[in-house]
């Protein structure tokens, strides 16, 4: 059987356009557990960034957040990206499954990951995402509906 990469170039192109995602992990219990996320895609490989940043959280110690023990216990993971618009013609979505680990500071491609985080979004510039882990996803599969194609309308 042939093998398909996990991304479509439109699948792609929706993700990389797409300023923000909803990471979902799995808690001990089995349930799923929801958190949105900032977010860059490598432009070589299906791999998607997420900066551990030091927005107001529930701890200080960004190794005890839910989503990075859940993902030291089960790595299996899903992004969900959407667009809403009141035109029902652009609506679209992108669900990508992976695998998901912790990508140090000194680990291949970090610096790389926080230049396009910080060039992506410039609310970084003042955060101290570089001397923090980034969650790292290997998209294995993805499922897509919609105009994924359409251009972005403008905010209202």
């Amino acid at each position: 059987m042939p093998s398909h990469p996990p991304l479509t170039p439109h699948d792609r192109a929706f993700l990389e356009r797409s300023r923000r995602a909803v990471l979902a992990t799995i808690d001990p219990a089995g349930h799923p557990r929801l958190v949105p996320i900032c977010f860059v895609v490598d432009p070589g490989e299906a791999v998607l960034y997420a900066p551990l940043d030091d927005k107001p959280k529930r701890t200080d110690d960004h190794l005890a957040l839910a989503r990075v023990r859940d993902i030291a216990t089960r790595p299996d993971v899903t992004i969900l990206v959407d667009r809403w618009d009141e035109d029902w013609s652009r609506l679209a979505w992108l669900r990508c499954s992976g695998r998901a680990w912790l990508l140090p500071p000194a680990g291949p491609g970090h610096a790389a990951a926080i230049a396009a985080l910080r060039a992506k979004y410039p609310q970084y510039a003042t955060h101290d995402i570089g001397a923090r882990p980034l969650i790292a996803v290997t998209i294995e599969r993805s499922t897509s509906w919609g105009a994924l194609a359409a251009a972005p309308t403008a905010p209202r």
